[in-house]
Parts: C-alpha cells; structure tokens; sequence
C-alpha cells in the first residue's frame, strides 16, 4: 500500500477530508519517539486499490518551529527515519482564504512529491462570491486541483480519480512558483559550486530551503555533517549582514507571486463590492471590547446553569440503573463478602463516579461547539491581551480552555507554541485550570454547602463559578511568576488565524463525545474499579471480632479503625488536620493523587461500610451521609469551612496520573513533573490552611 499524507493549514479542513475518506476509521498514537499526535486511516481507491492515509499536523510554513509543525515538515522531507515518508501528498487549502494557504501549499509543491492540491470549502468561497477557476490554478501550480466541500462529502469521487491518474503517470513539475530576489540570488550564485560540490543542493532553491530548515537545529538532527553544516552556517551569516532583513525579502516574494497566481486563474475576491460578510459582522458582536466579554461570560454562566440544571434528569436515571443492579445483587447473592464487595465495593466506587458523566458530557459538548464554529479561536484572541500581562500569549489559552475538559489534551495542545518557554510555562499551568474529573467533587462539597431550595440553583452556579475563576487566577498568577524566573523578557507575539464561521458538524461534535466520554466510562472501569476493589479490601480487612472482650458489639467505626485503610488514615491523619480533615478525609484525598473523581468514590465506599446500608450509593444518601458524619465532640464534620478548604485543595492540588504522565512525555523527563507536582501540592495546602484555620480565627466553624 502507497502512503499518503494530508498537508495543509490549521483550519483548513484537513480532519474533516481524512473523515471523509476513512469513514472516522482512524487510529490515534504518537509518532516514533515523538509527543506529537498522529491520526492514521485507511481508504479504497477509485478501482479499489488500498491506501495508508495519515493527517499531518497543520502549519502555517515549512520554516516554522513548532513541535508539530516540525513533524510536518520533517515528514515530507525525509530527514527524519521513524516518520513516515510520503508517496503521495492531498494539499488542503481553504479556498474562502486561498492566498494565504497558498504559501504553505507553494512550498510543499516545490519539494516535488506528486500532489493534488484540494480546494475545500468551496461552499464559503462561493458563498462570498469568489470566482475560482481550478483548470486555470492547475496550470498554473502543475498539478492538479480538486474543488470540494469536505464537510458534505462533495468531490471525494473527483479526489480519488486525480490520486489513481497521479499513482499511475510520472509527474511533469512545473519551475518553481516563488522566484528568488535577485539580490539574495546574486549572493547565492557565487556560492553555488562549492554547495554542489559538497553535495548540499542541486539549485538555489534548495540551498535557500536550508538555510530555513537548520535555524535553530544542529547538524545531525539534518543528516549533515559538520563540514556540510559550518558552510550553511556561514552562508546564512555573510546573508544577515550584506542584506539585513534577507527572510523577509523571500517570505515578500513568495507571496507576491502567490498573488499573480490568484489573479491569473480568475481567483477574485469581492468583498469591496459585497461589503461584509457573516464571519465579519459576527465579529463586530463577539470580538466587542464590551458586548464580546458579556457574550462570552454568558456562555459560561449558560454552561454552568445547564450542568445543574439539566443535567439532573439523566443524573436521576443513571442512579437508577446502579440501584436496580445493586438490588438484584442483594437479592441473589448470600450474605457475604462477595455480596459486600460487588455491592459496597464495586457498584459504590463505579457509582460514585459515572454519575456526574450527564454533567461532563455537558461541558464536553461546549467545547466541541466551540471549537467547530471558530468561536474557540475568537476567545483565544480577546484573551491575548490579558495573557500578555503574565507573559504568556493568547495561544496559551487554547490549551488552558482545553483543560477545563481535561488536562492531557491541554498539556498536549501546547505544542502549537513557537516558543519553547512558552510552551514548557503553559504545560506547568494548564493543571490549574479546573477540569472535569474535578466536577464529581466541586458538585458534591457544594451540595453539602448549599441546601436545596428554589434559590440554590443559582447560588451554587455561583460558587462553581467562583472555583474555576480561582483556578484561572491561580493559573496566571504562576505563569507570571514562572515567567520571572525561567524566561524573563517579553512574551512572544502571537499569530493567530481567525477562521471563518462555520456550521458545526454534528457528527463530529457526536463522535467527539462518544469517544470522550467512553474514555472516562473505560476510567471508571479500570483505574477507578481497581481502586475501589484495593479500598473496600483495605477498609474490610482484617476484620474485628464481633463482640469485644467484655461481650460489648463492636460499632461499625471501631471496625473501620482497625482496618488497613484506617490505620494508613491514622497515620497521614496529623499531616491533615491542620486543614479541618479527620483520618477518613485523608483517605479520601491520598486515593484521589491517582484521579480526582476518586476522592467521591472513596467517600461512598468508606461510608456505606460504616453506615453498612446499600442504599447509601447513590448521590442523595451519599450527601445525606455525609451531613451526618460527627466529631468525637458530637459536631458535624462537614461543615462549611471544612467544605471550603476542601475545595480549595481540589482546585490547586495536582492530583492525576495520566496528567504526571503527559507531562513527562512533552517535556523529556521528570524534572517538571516532579516540579508541578511539588508547587501545585504545596500551593493547595497552604491555601486550603489559610482557608481553614483563617476562617477558625475568624469565627466560623
């Protein structure tokens, strides 16, 4: 089977053509030794025939300096071993802003792989009443060129029929399409032979592409050797000071002969005479200095209210589906452990967890909307001037807002960063941001905070709101400070492509939350199911007699005490109770460094063994529980400020493995995991004790 790889632009519909083609029959990894994530399909051809299909991170050009946009460029141009080489390139431009995708497409056509370049998104363009001629840009490029709409599926017959005439003909490529400036050319000719002579390039162009490609890179990491790159580097140098602002002058003529390519194939934009279109006149309203932030703060109290509100209802059945096992359970099997275990151990931990999947499916869905319309790109902008007061830039939002979901798919976002401080500050902070797996616990403490009444609905937004703004202050807050001390100077610019507006996919956006949300279902099934087992095991055993020396019943607490999983809470216990914790808290928040979620689960396992009533699984009775948890004094355990501190630690505390993990993994090593875990664990307890013993000092309880 030949290889082919999608190449194009972030946005221009790259994903969505793959979908197209593999039918989401797609397998997600990490390319070879590299963090960067690779999507990879199969699709038949025109008569049949089977090819590899692989969707190549989106870059803006072949000079850039992104970890995924390297891959790109890399893979297309063999200078890497364990990445795929393609035989076959689908260039994908976005035809509503052609000139632009142009450059990035110009440049992979000179690289002289057989290529169709695709016009997607033909739709929008037609809809802005842009007149493009494929024939004409085929002539011009010299290949050919397939206008489509990737989204409905339109042209995939054409595309296959222009790939099946590609694999089966020589490819006739035309002169290169940006000529050099005849400053810079005059330079490199006389530079000429010794390159051909050290086996460097076999025409100017290629000696230019380079003296790109080695800014910032060794030698080896380009197959050269040292002779080969010490000349590079002094072409490059004696470039730099007889013609300042020599890149420029190529980036300027690239585009200028991507212009005359536009004009000449009949490519004519009409906005002058149209005046503005939709994506402009939604615009005026989102990107607003007053309107954008109300619209957006909206949206967020929207989410919010829906995640209380109606997320109640499927809530409610799935509680009912735990307790109808739970009882077919009770009524099957014997008394014993085994009934304990299924119903105490495993349903309890499952159902601690799964019952706020209703709420994150929610929230993912926001996301996804977000990011199909382009709206996500927007929030990234008006965002940009609030990071650049800690020393980021609005690109280290995208990951930021993507870790309210969750945090792995935040940590790897960064790589879309230039900068490699950036990019190493916005992985240390993303953790902050609140994500879902920290939900089950928020709603639970605010349950426990708040009684139920007419009003409460709107109280408890409120507070939820209030823990994610915490969290996002606190994230800024260390970037600054991480800024300060590992970077220093000013943040880097941020450039930013504002796609058009956009109906979203819906069955993307269906896809996109299927596979999330069986991701956290297989959670709840591995990680969190192994460790309710692990804890029912360690509050069961080794068990007490039932009567003690003096023929008195041991109490269902005595028996927790001695268990395993009581004697490790003694143990940390001194380590918590500065912040209003008792031993079986301490549990809780030790179990829950593995995911968050599981500190719910621990709670209705712990409880439900003390208390010994099965119905204590669900939600209602788990709050119920907890509101009657006493102190050796007869007070409520769980009272306010102990709620509030405990949230608190919730915010700041880095509690997640697959994050610990992904970090490890972008960073090449454990020297920032082991660094975020420290900073985020110190922080969550010193604010968690300020909280309490503040709030002590104050008079509250």
């Amino acid at each position: 089977m030949k290889t082919i790889a999608l190449v194009g632009n972030p946005n221009a519909g790259k994903t969505t053509l793959f979908n197209a083609l593999t039918g989401l029959r797609q397998k997600v990894g990490n390319y070879p030794g590299i963090t960067v994530e690779r999507k990879v399909g199969s699709f038949r051809g025109l008569h049949g025939e089977k090819y590899n299909l692989i969707d190549l991170p989106g870059a803006y050009s072949l000079s850039s300096r992104s970890p995924d946009e390297a891959v790109t460029r890399e893979s297309l141009m063999g200078l890497e071993k364990e990445l795929d080489h393609p035989e076959i390139l689908i260039v994908v431009v976005d035809a509503s802003n052609i000139e632009r995708h142009l450059y990035l497409a110009s440049q992979v056509i000179e690289l002289k792989i057989p290529s169709v370049l695709v016009l997607n998104m033909m739709d929008l363009a037609q809809a802005q009443k842009k007149n493009i001629s494929a024939e004409n840009l085929s002539e011009k490029l010299g290949i050919p060129v397939i206008p489509m709409s990737a989204i409905k599926s339109a042209g995939l017959t054409e595309l296959k029929t222009a790939i099946s005439k590609i694999e089966n003909k020589d490819t006739a490529f035309n002169e290169p399409i940006s000529p050099i400036p005849d400053i810079i050319s005059h330079h490199l000719q006389d530079h000429m032979p010794k390159a051909k002579e050290m086996g460097l390039c076999s025409g100017q162009n290629d000696i230019l592409r380079l003296l790109y490609l080695t800014i910032n890179h060794d030698p080896e990491h380009f197959g050269l050797s040292q002779k080969q790159f010490t000349f590079v580097e002094g072409l490059k140098n004696s470039l730099s000071e007889k013609i300042e602002g020599w890149e420029d002058l190529v980036i300027s003529s690239r585009y200028t002969a991507i212009e005359k390519i536009v004009e000449s194939s009949s490519v004519a934009a009409e906005k002058d005479a149209r005046g503005p279109d939709l994506t402009d006149k939604v615009d005026r309203w989102l990107l607003h200095p007053i309107f954008g932030w109300g619209i957006l703060a909206a949206l967020l109290v929207g989410i919010f209210f829906l995640i209380f509100s109606f997320a109640q209802t499927p809530m409610g059945w799935v509680e009912a589906l735990i307790a109808s096992v739970s009882d077919l359970a009770s009524s099957v099997l014997p008394p014993g452990d085994l009934r304990d275990l299924l119903i105490d151990g495993v349903l309890a931990g499952i159902e601690g967890v799964i019952i706020f999947l209703p709420q994150i499916i929610i929230l993912f869905f926001f996301i996804s909307l977000m990011e199909e319309t382009g709206y996500m790109a927007r929030v990234a902008f008006m965002m940009d001037r609030i990071m650049s007061k800690v020393g980021l830039n609005g690109k280290s939002f995208v990951p930021l807002l993507s870790s309210y979901a969750c945090a792995v798919p935040g940590v790897m976002a960064a790589r879309t960063i230039e900068n490699p401080k950036d990019r190493l500050i916005t992985i240390l902070i993303v953790p902050l941001a609140s994500c879902s797996a920290r939900l089950p616990v928020y709603l639970i403490m605010i349950a426990m905070l708040i009684p139920d009444d007419r009003m409460s609905v709107w109280v408890k937004i409120q507070v939820l709101f209030g823990l994610y703004l915490l969290g996002t202050l606190g994230a800024f807050i260390f970037a600054l400070i991480f800024r300060k001390i590992f970077a220093g100077g000013a943040p880097s610019p941020m450039v930013l492509e504002l796609p058009s507006y956009r109906m979203p996919r819906w069955s993307a956006i269906l896809h996109y939350l299927w596979e999330k949300s069986w991701i956290f279902i297989k959670r709840a099934g591995t990680i969190i199911l192994g460790l309710s087992i692990l804890l029912w095991a360690a509050v069961t055993y080794p068990k007490m007699p039932e009567n003690g020396p003096d023929g008195a019943e041991i109490s269902e607490s005595q028996k927790l005490e001695y268990s395993i999983a009581g004697r490790m809470g003694k143990v940390i216990e001194p380590i918590v109770a500065p912040l209003g914790y008792d031993w079986k808290i301490g549990i809780g928040v030790l179990t829950s460094f593995a995911a968050r979620e599981v500190f719910v689960s621990t709670m209705a396992i712990i409880y439900s063994v003390e208390e010994g009533d099965d119905d204590s699984q669900t939600r209602q009775r788990l709050r119920d529980r907890l509101a009657q948890e006493k102190t050796k004094e007869g007070k409520p355990v769980y009272t306010p400020l102990l709620c509030l501190s405990l949230m608190v630690f919730y915010v700041f505390a880095m509690q997640c493995i697959s994050t610990v993990a992904v970090v490890k993994k972008e960073t090449s090593g454990w020297k920032w995991p082991i660094f975020q875990i420290a900073y985020m664990t110190l922080t969550a307890y010193l604010l968690s004790l300020l909280v309490y013993q503040g709030g002590r000092l104050l008079g509250f309880s």
